[in-house]
């Protein structure tokens, strides 16, 4: 405050009385005094005051006031309760705790407190600025890899167009083809009625001229051809086709276009928690049953069935110990059959993504395709022997083959009749497959390619670039058959003389079995809707299971 008598200083005035200039201080318990009040100070007995003149006062902090007593500076510190306390505190709820000078504590904490600072100025708060900087860099470059996801949907879009356009523009020509063989069968059956119409013609103008000229000769040479005409010529009845419109699954077009994977928000370790919305985009689960239902149980009429596949969702295709392939509706009504070109059995059947049906023959070493119930070789082997056979995501066909001297196994995969991809070997340049065994195959969700090996008692899992993941070999003798893959990427491989199916995770972690009183089941496969066709070999008989 302002002296009164020296208007233009400030004056230092005593912490006790508050209203005389202070002349002393007492360094222990770091309080400035007046003349008057340093008497009364030192009358506290209880300490060992150290009183100096202001002038020659050591440069120390200000201890800070008491907050439960008053009159009482902080001077000490509690090291148990971490916290300042003054004297009288030490005698009371403080008594026999760990104490030191507030000072001795001060500089420690001062220490610390610089190291702390030096942290955040030169290493975490760059850190966050640099943080923050990737943000918005991220940020700025969202719109464009968000653009080239689009981007790779239209693509993919466009791609199914066009191969959409080039089915409905085959079959536009297949309806052509039978409209131009129609006219013709019409042509024919016209000339022909026409050359009669013409001899009928002449017959007639004959006859009037025997009976106008009243000719002996004419008359003697006449034969009647009555009877002959008698006989029209045959009319040509043809059935005009039909168009029939496969029903559109919606959850098919999905598996088509592709799939965007789930949008996983995570912190790095560097970073705080920010938990991940798990069901933006999570497709639908579908678990698997407690108690499995048969829906539906079809006669085939083979000694031995051992192939099917489902043409649509109340079509299936089979194959037994014949070369009649068979299609039944789920009433067990035979819709068509197709002999193989050779008379061979075939090896398996698959129906692909545009309906189309293919054949193996391994005799013949062809892969074969049926088309409005014409046959087109579309593979032929030379030293292999195609056997088994799977439809892929991409549209492309996997084979299973055996070498000529059954010494050697793979798999190869084709785009039409170009080979596209070999897998035969493991890392180690080892054999992934038995030879001269059944190897049904199946592609996985995951584009996994899952082979059932009954030569070496497993199923065999490699990647999409033919990659070993992983070997199941159940548990005891283990011989699978017949394999397939659903929407949830569960595998599904027969276990032929143990009469049921394992189900596995696409890890190939055993989840379940099928039994529901099967016998020797043998082919699988899974339509769009998830439900389980099983091929009986020994019955011959097709069961539908529902078990998701």
């Amino acid at each position: 405050m302002l002296h009164p008598q020296c208007s233009a200083q400030y004056v230092l005035l005593c912490d006790l009385c508050e209203t005389v200039p202070l002349q002393s201080h007492c360094e222990l318990c770091n309080v400035n005094l007046c003349k008057a009040c340093v008497e009364q100070h030192l009358s506290d007995s209880s300490k060992r005051h150290n009183v100096v003149s202001i002038l020659h006062r050591k440069s120390t902090p200000s201890y800070p006031k008491c907050p439960k007593h008053a009159d009482k500076h902080c001077e000490l510190y509690c090291k148990k309760c971490d916290i300042p306390v003054c004297s009288t505190c030490v005698s009371k709820k403080h008594r026999g705790h760990n104490v030191c000078d507030v000072f001795e504590n001060l500089s420690s904490k001062m220490e610390s407190l610089q190291k702390d600072l030096k942290e955040l100025e030169t290493r975490i708060y760059p850190r966050y600025e640099e943080m923050a900087s990737g943000v918005q860099t991220e940020k700025s470059e969202l719109q464009t890899n968000y653009g080239k996801l689009t981007t790779a949907a239209d693509q993919q879009g466009e791609v199914l167009h066009r191969k959409i356009t080039a089915i409905v523009n085959q079959r536009k020509s297949d309806i052509e083809e039978m409209k131009n063989k129609h006219m013709a069968a019409l042509d024919k059956n016209a000339d022909e009625i026409t050359q009669r119409i013409t001899e009928l013609k002449n017959i007639i103008e004959d006859l009037k001229i025997i009976l106008k000229t009243k000719s002996v000769s004419l008359a003697s040479t006449y034969k009647s051809r009555n009877g002959e005409f008698r006989q029209l010529p045959p009319k040509v009845r043809v059935k005009l086709p039909s168009f029939s419109p496969s029903k559109i699954n919606k959850d098919h077009l999905k598996h088509m276009i592709g799939s965007v994977s789930s949008l996983s928000i995570t912190p790095d370790k560097q970073g705080y928690t920010m938990k991940s919305p798990e069901a933006v985009s999570s497709p639908p689960v579908k678990p698997l049953l407690d108690k499995l239902r048969l829906t539906a149980t079809i006669k085939t009429g083979y000694y031995r069935l051992y192939s099917v596949s489902p043409l649509s969702e109340e079509q299936v295709w089979t194959c037994g110990n014949e070369e009649i392939m068979k299609l039944f509706n789920l009433r067990g009504q035979l819709l068509t059959s197709i002999q193989t070109e050779s008379g061979n059995t075939p090896e398996d059947i698959i129906v692909t993504w545009d309906g189309y049906l293919v054949y193996t023959d391994s005799d013949k070493r062809t892969v074969n395709l049926v088309k409005n119930k014409q046959i087109e070789t579309v593979i032929t082997l030379q030293g292999w022997k195609p056997c088994y056979i799977c439809s892929t995501s991409s549209d492309d066909l996997l084979v299973t083959m055996d070498s000529d001297d059954l010494k050697q196994s793979k798999v190869v995969r084709y785009s039409g009749s170009t080979e596209k991809q070999i897998i035969q070997f493991d890392d180690q340049g080892r054999p992934l497959y038995s030879s001269g065994y059944t190897k049904f195959i199946s592609e996985n969700r995951n584009q996994d390619i899952c082979v059932a090996d009954w030569g070496a008692g497993a199923v065999v899992v490699v990647n999409q670039s033919g990659k070993l993941r992983f070997r199941y070999t159940g548990q005891q003798s283990f011989y699978p058959r017949g394999i397939t893959t659903d929407s949830q990427s569960h595998i599904l491989a027969a276990e032929c003389q143990k009469n049921r199916i394992h189900i596995l995770d696409q890890d190939g972690q055993f989840l379940r079995y099928i039994n529901c009183r099967l016998d020797l089941p043998f082919g699988l496969c899974v339509d769009i809707k998830d439900n389980l066709f099983v091929a009986e070999s020994d019955t011959a008989e097709m069961h539908k299971i529902q078990y998701l």
